[in-house]
């Protein structure tokens, strides 16, 4: 499936590309498309516990479909992202009439949006970590994240002036580019995944993938948790810090997997709870002034840009090794999705939480989840980045050399 040799190993890209199209397509579509969903529901006509249950229903097919497509996804990988991608294009189309549905209906439309969303999305990122090496899949991971920053950033720039009907049509369409252009690149890889597939349960029971698990859940949780609070702290400046996060993150994606696989994943994940947790102790402190809201949205972007293109793609195919990744890539998910319908619960509350007081305890939890990783070992070979320093050694010795001649 790879080529290369055995000191230097090289992806190939020809394998490497419908891989990309289908991680970059479906990450940015699923970022849209939620976006969209959600500003829908805000414009609804409809009470606090109706606005939960849609939610919930998306949330609830996400879950579940998650679940099932890591099961049955590994043994048709082609098909079953044909399917996936088709199934996005059917329901974005079905989103242009969300506003003049029946409540039932729109509760069934959310349910088969979340569905269209998960029941992929493991096999996805198993795909991208099948046909990358352990010692470069940080850089790639950086690079496909990268894409997604700066592509979602430009396609929500091009729907903004659309209205809604338009903007879903146009999501649509973007789905079915991605379907169309993996139909004509998927024959030219062998996406099979590897075989020996885990039991959930015996992956909860490695140590290691613990020590990692538990610093995510606490930043998932924190992170939903407070941004409510942020979007009622910032008002309309909040839309330009996601703009912004998003420019920053595409950067720091292809930075941050760029040292992943020069120093380790452990030291990148680390480095990112630290800024995030300086990030909020700068807001805890002066709130009120706009300045700690640029220091936030500048250290929130660089934090999110490494944890992207580490967390969210490169960790857990490491974790996986040898074995079938698409449990562990769902292991890895699932609290970042479920994680997000806590952002929906605690909205409606945000008035009477003191600011303070939630970004003090951010920033404490957030710097408490660095301890578990100090115990974690590093997911990158160290054998790996001594062979990486090695390989630099005799380059630069043999230009050195090249000069004396």
């Amino acid at each position: 499936m790879r080529s290369g040799n055995a000191s230097k190993p090289k992806i190939v890209w020809k394998e490497f590309l419908p891989a990309f199209i289908v991680a970059f397509n479906s990450l940015t579509w699923i970022t849209l498309t939620y976006a969209m969903f959600n500003s829908s529901v805000s414009n609804l006509h409809v009470s606090t516990i109706e606005t939960l249950v849609l939610f919930a229903a998306y949330y609830a097919g996400v879950a579940g479909s998650s679940i099932l497509g890591s099961i049955i996804c590994p043994r048709a990988r082609e098909i079953s992202f044909l399917l996936w991608m088709l199934a996005g294009v059917v329901v974005s189309t079905l989103l242009t009439t969300i506003t003049t549905n029946s409540t039932s209906v729109t509760i069934l439309t959310s349910l088969f949006l979340g569905i269209s969303v998960g029941f992929g999305l493991p096999s996805c990122l198993a795909y991208f970590a099948d046909v990358t090496f352990v010692e470069n899949r940080g850089i790639h991971g950086g690079i496909t994240w990268s894409a997604v920053g700066f592509g979602t950033l430009l396609l929500a720039l091009l729907i903004s002036a659309l209205n809604s009907v338009l903007a879903f049509l146009a999501l649509a369409a973007w789905r079915g580019l991605g379907l169309i252009t993996f139909f004509f690149t998927r024959s030219k890889a062998k996406i099979q995944s590897t075989r020996n597939p885990s039991a959930y349960s015996s992956i909860l029971r490695r140590r290691t993938v613990i020590l990692y698990l538990v610093p995510w859940i606490m930043f998932c949780l924190v992170n939903f948790v407070e941004a409510p609070m942020l979007e009622n702290l910032f008002g309309e400046f909040f839309i330009l810090v996601g703009f912004i996060e998003f420019a920053i993150s595409g950067l720091f994606a292809f930075v941050g997997g760029i040292l992943a696989d020069l120093v380790g994943r452990k030291r990148i994940i680390i480095i990112g709870f630290v800024v995030l947790g300086i990030e909020y102790a700068v807001l805890s402190l002066l709130s009120e002034m706009p300045v700690s809201w640029y220091i936030y949205t500048a250290f929130d972007g660089i934090a999110w840009g490494m944890f992207a293109s580490v967390f969210l793609m490169t960790l857990w195919g490491d974790l996986a090794g040898k074995y079938e990744k698409e449990k562990y890539y769902l292991i890895g998910g699932l609290p970042y999705i479920l994680a997000s319908f806590l952002s929906v619960l605690v909205k409606p509350y945000v008035g009477i939480i003191p600011l303070g007081t939630a970004f003090s305890l951010a920033s404490f939890f957030l710097f408490l989840a660095v301890i578990p990783l100090m115990y974690a070992p590093e997911t990158l070979p160290e054998k790996k980045i001594r062979e990486r320093e090695l390989r630099e050694y005799i380059e630069k010795a043999k230009k050195i050399k090249e000069k004396h001649d």
